[in-house]
């Protein structure tokens, strides 16, 4: 009886071992069939290498599958040359950045991003977060990049368009199956639209590099000026900060409580040239007149109450240059919440990122330039102008020499 017992309390193991067997012969065979789908091609000398990667090793919370095929754009963002000392600034780089991400939707391919952005030393003084010690500093933060993952989540971003970084381990181990598939790994291409991307034989590639064009994203981007062809809002990248700059955005909202907002871009934008005659002329006629305080005060009066705290975020360096405005708000800025900020801010790009966030969060928010028909705006002048006019520095648009 006792060796009947044994026998009816071993052969159920023996059937779950059967069975465990069983699952793992079934799921290595999808594996495998997934492999030659997705490449066209059995390549069994690197597949246990990606079996190892994908499958057994811990994960975090983006899952990789074998199926997944790759959209590489280069190891920075749009840069002449990539060369950081010439670079735009974050909103340039954003836009490309952009682009490239709706060219990974379109072609159903998880997207390569570059791991650093360059950051030109002309956007990265520290004066622009230290303004409240009313002294002017050309001190500027170390380092001419940073780390993608220090601006954006991406995990956050991998929630709509699947994104690995080209310095991760996932982005070598995808490289190094690449280069054993030979022709059908990788393409590097340029010129080529991407429905033909999408719809010849190089939807089959395991990975396609878009950067054999040195002048990289916006020259690959033909519609970016389509409105329609747009698949991305130009919010999405602003609403995707890495996690320490959105908590911070939220304590300093938190102690504004009940707030307005304006951004004011003049630093970067008053560049004037002289034409043949000697005759200065500007590519934003009116800015240097509407973003100085008392023409600000004309233009948001009648949408944000007196008494009000209004929340300034500019790139405007001139020590006490908004404390005209104080006659009917009370100001608030980023150097007011060095306790919040000190400890996390490295870079400028950094600082424009929370503050975009606090600015979104206000009640009322006048940006500088109009980007939707909605939009409250300091400035009635285009965000794209090509013209070079005369600037204008009294309401009744005479010229006069700027105070």
């Amino acid at each position: 009886m006792a060796t009947m017992s044994k026998a009816q309390r071993t052969k159920p193991t023996s059937g779950s071992q059967r069975l465990v067997l069983f699952c793992i012969v079934v799921f290595s065979f999808l594996l495998l069939f997934s492999s030659v789908i997705s490449t066209g091609k059995l390549g069994l000398p690197y597949q246990q290498t990606l079996i190892d990667y994908f499958v057994w090793s811990p994960r975090g919370k983006r899952q990789h599958s074998l199926s997944e095929k790759y959209l590489y754009w280069g190891n920075r963002i749009d840069c002449p040359g990539k060369n950081c000392e010439t670079c735009a600034g974050l909103g340039h780089q954003e836009s490309s950045l952009r682009c490239a991400l709706e060219e990974a939707m379109f072609l159903n391919r998880t997207f390569v991003m570059p791991s650093g952005m360059c950051i030109n030393p002309i956007h990265n003084k520290k004066g622009i977060l230290n303004r409240s010690d009313n002294k002017t500093t050309e001190e500027g933060w170390l380092g001419s990049s940073c780390a993608m993952d220090s601006l954006y989540d991406i995990d956050l971003i991998s929630e709509k368009i699947p994104v690995i970084l080209d310095d991760s381990k996932t982005w070598h181990i995808v490289l190094s199956t690449s280069m054993k598939l030979g022709e059908r790994g990788i393409a590097h291409v340029s010129g080529v639209t991407r429905h033909r991307l999408k719809e010849s034989h190089y939807s089959n590639l395991l990975i396609i590099n878009r950067t054999a064009s040195p002048l990289a994203w916006f020259v690959e981007c033909k519609d970016r000026s389509n409105h329609s062809a747009v698949m991305l809002p130009y919010s999405f990248l602003p609403n995707m900060a890495a996690a320490k700059l959105r908590n911070a955005a939220e304590k300093i909202k938190a102690q504004l409580g009940d707030y307005d907002a304006i951004h004011v871009r003049r630093g970067d934008k008053l560049k004037t040239r002289k034409d043949r005659f000697g005759v200065e002329r500007i590519q934003f006629p009116h800015l240097d007149r509407d973003t100085r305080p008392e023409f600000i005060l004309r233009r948001i009066e009648k949408r944000i109450p007196r008494g009000r705290t209004l929340f300034i975020g500019s790139n405007e360096r001139k020590p006490g240059f908004f404390s005209p405005l104080a006659v009917r708000y009370k100001l608030a800025y980023s150097s007011n919440f060095s306790e919040i900020l000190d400890p996390i801010i490295e870079n400028n790009y950094q600082l424009f990122m929370m503050e975009r966030l606090v600015m979104m969060g206000a009640k009322t928010y006048f940006k500088t330039f109009k980007e939707y028909e909605t939009d409250l705006t300091l400035t009635d002048d285009p965000k794209k102008n090509k013209n070079w006019e005369i600037p204008v520095y009294t309401m009744d648009e005479r010229r006069e020499e700027a105070s």
